[in-house]
């Protein structure tokens, strides 16, 4: 039967409003690209890493950064007594995957104490406390004793079960997601440790990949999910305080990625 005109019309405002409403109804599916939070050090600090991109960005970005005073572990506990205060309260620092607000006293190695979690693992490249890598406050954080047993050297990814203090963080056999608040965070740590060291100074060439198996090889991931994370997670007021106090009162370096998450596409 021939369709007529009338039909014609129905079937033609039937598709486009059904165009319309899966239009209406598909929801974005990626984060909103990273932009930079400060320009304030582009014609000084990072004057001659400016408008490069990929591996001519990564080498410039390490040597600006490279240049640092190196801290000794035990002065790392009173550097984080600082650079992680609680914003609401200043006799207490803030816990990185818990989210937990626990008194700067309470520093050690017991149940109930907070100590030094190393973001970037020490098994991955085996650099242990010694000064540099191993005591570097830009992945640096404190953490419930407790939690930071149970992240472990795991390489970071989605997915897992909660745990005691857990504050929204998961983690699995094999890998260890942090909680909403701190996931850009913890990618920025992660990838600041992969361009400050490039085996150029006597520590292993740290770099991400994309795997969760990573053991003591100096690798860690998964890249893909450290990037989305990146996206999803921008430089919030904390992180920028502490990359400012890091700099002018600690070692004299930044990570170039709370200042320009937007290099992080950049170079991978």
């Amino acid at each position: 039967m021939p369709v007529t005109p009338i039909r014609r019309r129905w079937k033609s405002l039937a598709l486009a409003t059904s165009a319309v409403l899966v239009g209406l109804s598909a929801p974005a599916l990626t984060a909103t690209p990273a932009a930079a939070t400060t320009t304030a050090y582009d014609s000084t600090y990072y004057k001659n890493a400016v408008g490069k991109t990929g591996t001519n960005l990564k080498s410039a970005l390490h040597t600006i950064i490279s240049p640092q005073t190196k801290l000794s572990y035990s002065a790392v506990w009173e550097a984080l007594k600082v650079t992680d205060q609680d914003p609401g309260n200043s006799n207490n620092v803030k816990l990185l995957y818990s989210g937990i607000s626990r008194s700067k006293s309470l520093n050690g190695g017991s149940t109930g104490n907070w100590n030094r979690e190393h973001v970037w693992a020490q098994s991955h490249g085996d650099f242990g406390t010694s000064a540099g890598p191993g005591t570097d406050l830009h992945h640096l954080r404190p953490e419930d004793v407790q939690v930071n047993s149970i992240r472990g050297n795991k390489d970071f990814d989605n997915g897992g079960s909660g745990f005691t203090n857990s504050g929204g963080s998961l983690t699995d056999s094999n890998s260890f997601e942090p909680r909403d608040a701190v996931k850009g965070d913890v990618a920025r740590m992660i990838l600041y440790m992969a361009v400050r060291y490039e085996g150029t100074d006597g520590w292993p060439d740290l770099e991400p990949n994309d795997t969760v198996t990573n053991g003591s090889v100096p690798y860690h991931g998964r890249l893909s999910v450290l990037k989305a994370w990146n996206d999803e997670d921008p430089p919030d007021a904390f992180e920028e305080r502490r990359n400012q106090l890091i700099y002018t009162n600690y070692q004299g370096n930044r990570n170039p990625f709370i200042d320009h998450p937007e290099w992080v596409e950049a170079i991978w």
